[in-house]
């Protein structure tokens, strides 16, 4: 019996351990700049996110929410991600204004896909609730669905953005270009 109570204590130690483990949130400040586009974070509308990357001491931003989540399913993504956090709209001021400690666990929000609204980049955007309610009585005024974060499509992460000066032919040309690496490769 004490050998059976002490796995189990030695079992909720490790538990706490991992989640002692994961680094808080970094308040966003003036200075981020988004990972990939390298501009400044405050002057985009709509959530952003940070990923903090195991051995480094802050976080890589991200400009929009899909960015982040979009990174951490890149094949070439080779670092461990120790915690990756995202804005809550729900918590937020406005879309403009997203609020500079403002984080929640990405894993443990709602999502709503599809929606009218766009990103601080102009892509479609992954916009995180912590409330479901609120990420449902989002998607009633702005259109999209709710889910979890392992439920999220690859495509709606990793799929091409048609702007508004793009054709058809354009993400055809994308399309081909991309299956042609894809064949060649390996």
């Amino acid at each position: 019996m004490i050998r059976l109570a002490l796995i189990a204590l030695l079992a909720l130690a490790a538990c706490k351990e991992d989640r002692a483990d994961a680094p808080p949130p970094v308040e966003l400040t003036a200075e981020a700049v988004g990972h990939f586009c390298q501009m400044d974070l405050i002057g985009h509308p709509g959530p952003k996110a940070q990923v903090h990357l195991d051995g480094l001491p802050f976080p890589l931003f991200f400009s929009q929410v899909r960015d982040a989540l979009a990174y951490a399913r890149m094949p070439e993504q080779s670092h461990i991600i120790a915690a990756i956090y995202v804005n809550d709209l729900g918590a937020a001021p406005s879309w403009e204004e997203m609020g500079a400690e403002n984080w929640i666990a990405a894993g443990a929000a709602h999502y709503v896909i599809g929606s009218d609204r766009a990103g601080g980049m102009g892509a479609p955007e992954a916009v995180p609730f912590t409330d479901a309610g609120a990420a449902q009585a989002f998607a009633a005024r702005h259109g999209g669905t709710v889910t979890g974060l392992a439920d999220i499509p690859d495509a709606a992460l990793l799929a091409p953005v048609v702007g508004a000066h793009d054709t058809p032919a354009d993400a055809d040309d994308f399309r081909r270009r991309l299956k042609a690496l894809s064949r060649t490769e390996g």
